[in-house]
């Protein structure tokens, strides 16, 4: 399995759109004043970074060779006398702006069906922003991957078609292999002013760990250097961060059998599905629930070279990640009979790489639903998805698992 995901959403009632259509005649020119921007999803600026060689030249260097990158060696590639002095966080930073107010053909990337911008495709540009920056701290000696994505969360719904600011830099990282990468989504400020508070749209940390090319065992990294009060909130959030995961994979049931309590609470599950087919007893499965093995929704799709990482070989995790959650959207939507509205994105890992050329399985299942009441709380983080909040009156929140 290469990631194990939770997708927090909620859903609502699906409002029909209007449809335009154009017939076009056979020959037919297309006329346009902004250049024609076509790429894999990710912002070119991001994709350039990303993308280093052509398919072809990657491909026909490793027939040369006759080297798999892809396999493990027992030389190491990284140089022992690397320079290891701490970095300020600022070292790392760095900020993109998409213009899709400016450039519609850019934009066609960016929209769904309701004209509203797509978060799959902004996830993915998140993971290849994470990257970038992670490069900018640990230099290119190292192989740098996701390891986990941490909470993603919509702060303030996006109403509008607006430039897009992404921005962010390395937070946490102690000299050891690992760091955190911290990452907002805001509306692009006017020249020369700064983002406001309620200009941020999306928040989230990226976990990367740098390997050696060759060996691919985990290598050292440069430090960060705490120097403002800031940056001293901002690192501590991080060693939170990190001592919370760490806490988290002693405890997983793949570490730990399930305690009392927890085991109580599967037998009594248990002893209630065997109730429901017991004909001397009344009690029946009610009406509006349902088993989770009759919610799951697979999908199966071959891992194209265009959606690889920088090292050529192995599908980077941006496009794992928008493709996890398309699924989990369509999976709440099959449940639900209506359109949901993204919420959140549980803290994910990503277990193992994807080799370009495979074929990756993904199995989207609801894993928990609670009603919500009062739909108050929910609109001030829902709406990226349609850009409006959800009227009062509650709706379910549905959390999405994806193996």
């Amino acid at each position: 399995m290469p990631s194990r995901t939770l997708f927090l959403i909620a859903t609502r009632a699906l409002r029909p759109q209007p449809k335009n259509c154009i017939q076009c005649s056979r020959a037919t020119r297309q006329l346009h004043l902004s250049p024609r921007r076509q790429t894999d999803g990710v912002f070119k600026e991001l994709t350039e970074m990303r993308v280093r060689t052509p398919w072809i030249e990657a491909l026909r260097k490793k027939e040369e060779e006759g080297i798999d990158p892809t396999q493990r060696s027992n030389t190491p590639a990284t140089p022992s006398n690397r320079d290891l002095t701490p970095k300020r966080m600022s070292d790392s930073y760095h900020r993109v702006v998409i213009p899709l107010a400016q450039d519609p053909w850019l934009l066609d990337n960016y929209l769904n069906a309701n004209g509203q911008i797509r978060l799959g495709t902004i996830f993915m540009d998140l993971d290849a922003l994470s990257g970038v920056i992670a490069y900018n701290h640990t230099g290119e000696s190292v192989t740098t991957v996701t390891a986990a994505v941490d909470r993603i969360t919509i702060n303030h719904p996006l109403k509008e078609i607006c430039d897009l600011e992404l921005s962010g830099q390395v937070t946490f990282a102690t000299g050891r292999s690992s760091m955190e990468i911290s990452i907002q989504v805001a509306k692009a400020p006017e020249q020369g002013a700064s983002v406001q508070k309620e200009d941020v749209l999306m928040t989230c940390a990226f976990t990367m760990v740098s390997l050696d090319p060759n060996t691919k065992k985990p290598v050292a990294i440069c430090p960060v250097k705490v120097e403002t009060d800031e940056e001293k909130r901002l690192f501590a959030a991080g060693e939170k961060n990190y001592n919370i995961k760490k806490a988290r994979a002693k405890t997983g049931l793949r570490k730990q059998t399930p305690n009392d309590e927890e085991s109580d609470l599967i037998h009594a599950m248990w002893l209630r599905q065997l109730d429901y087919h017991d004909p001397n007893n009344p009690l029946r499965k009610p009406p509006h629930t349902h088993y989770m093995s009759s919610t799951t929704l697979s999908s199966s799709q071959i891992m194209q070279p265009q959606y690889r990482n920088r090292h050529n070989f192995m599908i980077f995790g941006g496009y794992l990640l928008k493709t996890s959650f398309e699924l989990a959207f369509c999976c709440a939507a099959a449940f639900s009979h209506s359109r949901p509205t993204f919420l959140s994105l549980d803290p994910s890992t990503f277990e193992n790489p994807v080799p370009v050329g495979s074929v990756l399985y993904l199995k989207a299942t609801v894993a928990y639903t609670e009603s919500v009441v009062d739909g108050a709380s929910d609109a001030q983080s829902a709406g990226a998805e349609n850009g409006e909040k959800r009227k009062e009156g509650g709706g379910t929140r549905v959390q999405i698992r994806i193996d």
